[in-house]
C-alpha cells in the first residue's frame, strides 16, 4: 500500500544525515561512506540465502536454462549492467544471462514513468523473453513491492521458472512463493528514499556473486583465472598470455606460443601445455569436461 511506504527501511529518514546539507564537503563524504561501510555487512548476514540461489543458478544453466534479472530504475539497470558483463568476463553467450527493465532499454538512460506501476507490463516481460521451466528469473526491487518485478515472478512461477527476489527491506510483498528470498537490509539511506545509494551498493554486491559464483560452479574459473576471458583487444589479448603464465609457470615467449596455438583461448593453452597435446587434442579433451579447465586436466597431465 502506498500510504503505508514511509514504514519502509529503504524511506526511513536516517537520523544521522538530517543535517546533511549544512556540512561541508569533507563531512558529507565522511557520513557517506560511514554508511556505505555498513553494506557489506548486511550481504553478510544473507550469505546462506545468496548460496542457494547460486547454486540453483548452476544447476539451471549446467541443464540449458538461462539467468533473467528483471527490475525497474537502479535496479533494472543494474541487472543489465551485470548481464552485460559475464560475455566479456565468462566467454558466456549473451542471451545466457539477461538483464530487463520497466520499460524497455530506453529507460536505462530516461526514466519511462509509470512502467514500475505495471504488474501487467512484468507479465508481458516474461513472455517477451520466453522464459521456461528451465530458467531461473530474479526479481529485483529494492522496495521489495514493485508492481512491475510482483508481475514479473507471478508471470514467471506461472511458467515453472525457478524464481529469486532480492531487496532491501526485512519483509517484502517480492517475497512471496518464491525459491530463494534475499532481503540485504541496509538501513535508511543518506539521502532519505535514495536507493540508488546503499541498495543500489547492496543490490550490486549480490548480483556480482550471483553470476560469479554461478560461473565458477559451471568451471569458467581456473583457480581465481578469468579463464574464458575473450581476446578481443590487444589489452585483452595480453591479459590472456599473463592468465597461462599464472596458470603454467611458463615464461612470456611460450605463453605467447600457446596463445597463438590456442586461437587466444587461454583454457585451451592451459590444457595444452598442462597435459602436453596439441591443439586439436586438447580442444576434444576440454569439450568432453564442458569447457572446464581443471576437469579437463585431471588424469590427463603429462609426467
Amino acid at each position: 500500500m502506498l500510504e503505508n511506504l514511509h514504514e519502509l527501511t529503504t524511506e526511513m529518514r536516517n537520523p544521522r544525515t538530517e543535517d546533511l546539507d549544512r556540512l561541508p564537503t569533507l563531512e558529507i563524504l565522511r557520513v557517506m561512506n560511514e554508511e556505505d561501510k555498513k553494506v557489506a555487512y548486511a550481504v553478510e548476514r544473507v550469505l546462506p540465502e545468496i548460496a542457494r540461489a547460486v547454486e540453483m543458478i548452476a544447476e539451471a544453466l549446467k541443464h540449458g536454462g538461462r539467468l533473467f534479472y528483471f527490475g525497474a530504475g537502479t535496479s533494472g539497470r543494474l541487472g543489465i549492467l551485470d548481464a552485460a558483463e559475464c560475455p566479456p568476463t565468462f566467454g558466456t553467450d549473451p542471451k545466457l544471462v539477461q538483464g530487463v527493465i520497466a520499460g524497455g532499454m530506453s529507460a536505462m538512460m530516461v526514466a519511462v514513468e509509470g512502467a514500475e506501476d505495471m504488474p501487467e507490463l512484468g507479465a508481458e516481460d516474461v513472455e517477451k523473453y520466453g522464459v521456461t521451466a528451465d530458467d531461473v528469473v530474479v526479481g529485483i526491487a529494492a522496495s521489495g513491492r514493485t508492481p512491475y518485478v510482483i508481475g514479473v515472478l507471478e508471470a514467471a512461477k506461472a511458467r515453472r521458472a525457478k524464481t529469486i527476489s532480492l531487496s532491501c527491506n526485512p519483509v517484502a510483498t517480492i517475497n512471496q512463493g518464491v525459491d530463494v528470498a534475499i532481503n540485504v537490509v541496509v538501513g535508511p539511506e543518506v539521502v532519505t528514499g535514495s536507493t540508488r545509494l546503499k541498495a543500489g551498493t547492496a543490490t550490486k554486491l549480490v548480483l556480482n556473486m550471483l553470476t560469479t559464483g554461478s560461473m565458477i560452479k559451471l568451471g569458467k574459473v581456473y583457480g581465481n583465472l578469468m579463464v574464458n576471458v575473450q581476446a578481443t583487444n590487444q589489452k585483452l589479448r595480453e591479459r590472456v598470455k599473463t592468465i597461462i603464465r599464472a596458470a603454467t609457470g611458463v615464461g612470456y615467449a611460450e605463453a605467447e606460443r600457446l596463445a597463438q596455438e590456442a586461437g587466444g583461448d587461454a583454457r585451451l593453452a592451459i590444457v595444452m601445455q598442462k597435459t602436453g597435446l596439441g591443439a586439436q587434442e586438447a580442444a576434444r579433451l576440454l569439450a568432453a569436461a564442458g569447457g572446464n579447465v581443471r576437469h579437463a586436466i585431471e588424469g590427463n597431465a603429462k609426467d
